[in-house]
């Protein structure tokens, strides 16, 4: 397929956009995020906490801002900071994460902030060169932090800027090919001051201003100097190539309860999807359906098929899941590599999402939060 060039119709091409202008944008409109320090802060003197930004931009990968806030609130008041994090159980932080899921973060996470804490004198890298070294920080993940926490004039780079400069631009290459020329642009324009205020309006105009569907250019900073918006094509960009049909996958999920309503748990393995995470016991995930065996089941019980399956999408596969329950007579001891977890406690435990919807299926109510009384 023939690679299409980046250019502009000369009828598109105006002044060139102006950092200052989006700037003076961002001290007006900025979003007010636990996270973030805003401008009129700024101002006063005040200054990002590496760790809050570190944990949010580790937090926002893949997620969007109004799932993060409760998990980062949360997550701030159990660790304040970074040596305390440092310090918690991975199984205490892996079940605060259960929700936010790719869940490979929470554990890179906790090596990092282990690293930093033990190694580093509790003190983030100040470069991205730096921070890139350490686990679970990518390029722009390095690139957000040296630049919101320490203002280097470094090209950040995430969905909503790429959605931004694509259209300001009319990068017609689509993604992922554009990433290269989008991060270009996005470098050129990137002020040698306040360059994390910057990085942050950007972000800031793709998700309030440059949306996805209906962008508000009316009311854009930068509306004169998109050539999408003088062409009248601003939502054919950013392009995309087409996506590869989401295969299927299949498995069996056993909810295990004995005697007292606890129920049978394990932990996957640290490698792999859901890394760590805690799950009922169940087949392997295959390209096709297969009925489940007795030597499938982890122990014996009455075991009754539930309806219906569980379905979950997965980023690059869907999962369907049969779910079995069994009622197990007496108060059997765990088999190897398993434990029986209270009703009481289920909640608290390290449940992925897809793990969470298996046993609502089969004991409806069970996942939820128990009152105090």
């Amino acid at each position: 397929m023939k690679q299409l060039k980046a250019t502009a119709k000369p009828a598109e091409r105006g002044p060139p956009p102006d950092p200052a202008r989006l700037l003076a944008w961002y001290d007006r409109h900025a979003r007010r995020l636990p996270w973030r320090v805003g401008p009129k802060e700024r101002r006063l003197g005040r200054r990002p906490v590496a760790y809050h930004v570190w944990l949010s931009e580790i937090m926002l990968q893949q997620t969007t801002v109004a799932a993060v806030k409760p998990f980062y609130d949360d997550f701030v008041r159990r660790w304040p900071h970074v040596a305390d994090l440092a310090a918690a159980e991975r199984d205490e932080v892996m079940s605060a994460w259960a929700g936010l899921g790719y869940y490979a973060r929470a554990r890179r996470m906790k090596a990092c902030a282990e690293i930093v804490a033990g190694e580093l004198g509790g003190r983030f890298p100040t470069t991205a060169a730096e921070l890139e070294k350490l686990p679970g920080i990518g390029a722009y993940t390095a690139a957000a932090i040296a630049a919101i926490v320490n203002d280097q004039p470094i090209a950040v780079v995430d969905g909503n800027v790429e959605r931004v400069v694509a259209r300001l631009y009319a990068i017609d290459t689509p993604l992922p090919r554009a990433k290269p020329v989008i991060r270009q642009r996005q470098a050129a324009l990137t002020p040698p001051v306040r360059a994390g205020d910057y990085a942050q309006a950007v972000m800031d105009l793709g998700a309030t201003i440059c949306t996805p569907i209906r962008p508000a250019c009316s009311r854009c900073p930068w509306s004169g100097a998109c050539r999408a918006y003088a062409a009248g094509t601003v939502e054919a960009y950013p392009v995309r190539a087409p996506k590869p049909k989401r295969p299927t996958r299949f498995g069996v999920a056993f909810v295990a309860t004995r005697a007292g309503g606890s129920i049978l748990l394990r932990r996957r393995a640290d490698a792999g999807l859901l890394g760590g995470m805690t799950e009922v016991p169940g087949t392997a995930w295959h390209s096709q359906s297969r009925p489940a065996t007795p030597a499938d089941r982890p122990l014996q019980a009455h075991w009754v098929r539930v309806r219906p399956d569980v379905i979950h999408v997965f980023t690059h596969f869907r999962l369907e899941l049969a779910v079995w329950h069994g009622r197990v007579s007496g108060r059997p001891a765990a088999p190897d590599g398993h434990w029986w977890a209270s009703a009481d406690g289920l909640a608290d435990e390290a449940l992925p999402s897809v793990m969470k919807k298996v046993l609502e299926t089969a004991l409806p109510g069970s996942t939820k939060k128990r009152r105090a009384v």
